[in-house]
Order: C-alpha cells, then sequence, then structure tokens
C-alpha cells in the first residue's frame, strides 16, 4: 500500500499466487499452528458483530463513493460471486446466470413474498420482481446502496412491489414464501449464526425455501486474514461448511441442498482486477494512490484465494419442511432452461 514492493517481471497476482501454493507449507511449521491457535483464540470477539458494529462494518466498505463500484463491477453491480456457466461469458452474462441459477432453485411463482437480505445495490430484487412477478423487499445496512437501489425501482417502475429498508436482518418481520441472502452472510460473524438462522425460521413460511449464497472454505474453521480484517471487512469471516452445517441444524431447519462453486469466484475476480486496471486513473481521482495499491492488492488477494488456495463459495438450499423442495434436482436445471431468455445489461 505504501508502494516499498517492487515486482520488477509479472504482475502482483503473479507474486501472490507463487505466495498462495506455499501457505500449505508455512502452515505446517511451528510458527502456523501457533498462529492458528491465538487467531482461533480472538476468532469470537473478532467476529461480534452487535447491530451497532454491523452498521459500521458495513459503511466502512460499501459506503465508499458511488463511482467506485462502477469502476469495476458489472453494469447491475454484482459484488458476489458470478456463474460461469461455460467458462466464456462476459461478466455481464456470468452474473446473469448468477440471478438464473439462484431464481431457478426458489422455486418462485407470482405474488410470493420474497425477502432480500443484504440486497445491494438491488439488482437481484429487481431481476425477480421483473421475471417472476414475486414482491420483494430488501434490507440492508448501507446509506450508499439503498439510495442506489431506491432510485433503480423508480425507474423501473415497480415501487408497488419492490421496496428496500435501511435495517438490520434483525429487526424484520412478516412471514416470506422465499428468502434469498448473497453475500452477506460473511458479516454475520460465527457468534451469531445461531441468532441468524433463529431469525430465518421466524421469517420463513412453513412451505418456505431459503437460499443461502456465501464465501467458505473447503477446510476446518478458521479465522480472516489480518489484512483483509483490518483494512477491507471488518468483522467479516468466511466459514467451513461444518460450521454453517451445524448451525442449521441446531435451528430445526431443513437442508435441501448444497452446491459448491470453485473456481467461478477466482474468475469473477480476474474480471473486476482487469476493469479496475483499466479505470485505475479515475480511482486515484477518488481517493489517492495508496488506496488503489489497497485495492488492487484485495482483488489479487481474492482471487489467488480462491484460484490456488483454500477458498469457494457455497449455496445452500433451506426449508422448514423437507417436502417444500422436489425430491430431484432436475427441477433446477428445468426452470433454467424455462426461463425468458434476458439478455444481458452492458
Amino acid at each position: 500500500m505504501d508502494g516499498t514492493l517492487t515486482i520488477e517481471h509479472g504482475s502482483l497476482a503473479d507474486f501472490l499466487q507463487i505466495c498462495a501454493a506455499g501457505l500449505d507449507a508455512l502452515e505446517e511449521g511451528s510458527l502456523g499452528v501457533i498462529r492458528r491457535y491465538t487467531d482461533h483464540s480472538f476468532r469470537r470477539l473478532q467476529q461480534y458483530n452487535p447491530i451497532g458494529r454491523s452498521r459500521a462494518n458495513v459503511a466502512h466498505h460499501y459506503d465508499l463513493s458511488d463511482e467506485l463500484y462502477e469502476l469495476f463491477l458489472d453494469s447491475d453491480r454484482q459484488y458476489s460471486c458470478a456463474y460461469f456457466r461455460t467458462g466464456t461469458e462476459t461478466l455481464e452474462q456470468a452474473q446473469l446466470e448468477k440471478k438464473r441459477h439462484i431464481a431457478a432453485k426458489l422455486l418462485l411463482k407470482p405474488g410470493m413474498k420474497v425477502l432480500d437480505i443484504g440486497s445491494g445495490w438491488g439488482g437481484l430484487a429487481l431481476h425477480l420482481a421483473q421475471l417472476f412477478n414475486v414482491n420483494v423487499t430488501g434490507v440492508t445496512l448501507s446509506n450508499e446502496q439503498l439510495k442506489v437501489s431506491r432510485s433503480r425501482v423508480a425507474e423501473a417502475g415497480l415501487s408497488g412491489q419492490v421496496g428496500f429498508r435501511l435495517r438490520d436482518y434483525r429487526k424484520e418481520s412478516g412471514i416470506y414464501d422465499r428468502i434469498v441472502s448473497v453475500g452477506m452472510f460473511e458479516h454475520v460473524g460465527v457468534t451469531h449464526y445461531a441468532e441468524f438462522f433463529a431469525k430465518m425460521k421466524r421469517l420463513l413460511a412453513p412451505g418456505g425455501v431459503a437460499l443461502l449464497h456465501a464465501i467458505g472454505r473447503m477446510e476446518p474453521p478458521g479465522t480472516t486474514n489480518a489484512w483483509l480484517r483490518k483494512y477491507i471487512f471488518p468483522g467479516g469471516y468466511c466459514p467451513a461448511l461444518s460450521e454453517v452445517v451445524a448451525a442449521i441444524e441446531r435451528s430445526g431447519l431443513w437442508i435441501t441442498d448444497i452446491e459448491i462453486l470453485r473456481l467461478h469466484y477466482a474468475d469473477t475476480l480476474r474480471e473486476w482486477a482487469r476493469r479496475f486496471r483499466e479505470n485505475r486513473e479515475r480511482a486515484r481521482e477518488l481517493y489517492d494512490e495508496r488506496f488503489c495499491r489497497m485495492w488492487e492488492f484485495y482483488l489479487a488477494a481474492c482471487e489467488m484465494a480462491f484460484r490456488s488456495s483454500r477458498m469457494m463459495v457455497f449455496q445452500i438450499q433451506i426449508a422448514r419442511q423437507q417436502n417444500a423442495v422436489p425430491l430431484t434436482r432436475d427441477y433446477i436445471f428445468e426452470a433454467e432452461a424455462a426461463m425468458p431468455q434476458v439478455a444481458a445489461a452492458q
């Protein structure tokens, strides 16, 4: 960040890929064992996110300049893992495929009430409302995202069908036929998993279905990298699948489907980094050179965490009743094939 690292041949991503490839050997040493033990001892405190602290953590990252995110995200501002069905898609196409894939797992029907926990800039909510004629409520803790979301709803003429609130999910009430959460669970913290799924159970109708899309790790429970925790995502944590499954089991909810997306996020991050490089000068005008270096490191390091290390994305479908979804996965692909073809926004 301070400009004291010089890479003479290759790129920052190349350097970080070498680092990521050597992490296993580093972790096996005595210092790695000590670090893991120390970090694990403090992780519940690091991830303690009551409502007030959650608001501050969200503001740290998501209330940056609105224009910043325009510089590297797709036009729909999907700030989560895209779905590269063939690997040849543009970022816009892959993000549209992600929304279609999620919609298929939600088994939507016209008139249903849908809750979007962590609704971002509103793209998923608008997509579901427009294509499936459902009523969507989105909740976010970001003032900047809320302004953009409400503006998009007005422009789309969907004010009577889609609404966004500046509200912590713990303050939400009512009963919903469907609940979706994409890229928000990483901000919950292991200390609050029981609270999260208990709330989901209270909000979900008896025959309802929920879809949780989040970053995870393919290893036992750990902690958030100290640099990411300090500069990028304070209070954030990407859990081991075992932690999430155990919390869902204790809540009394059914897990009806789990899908692991492996290299999809690496490809997403690579495209974000490329777009950021192309618009770097504008980012420097918005902030400064140190910020640009920080952001470049963030995107490159995260890409290598997915490409060469132990990170992945999971989608967990959840229900209150075991017969809430069909008994085989065929319906997911059948639903995607039957969906209206919508051109990806450019």
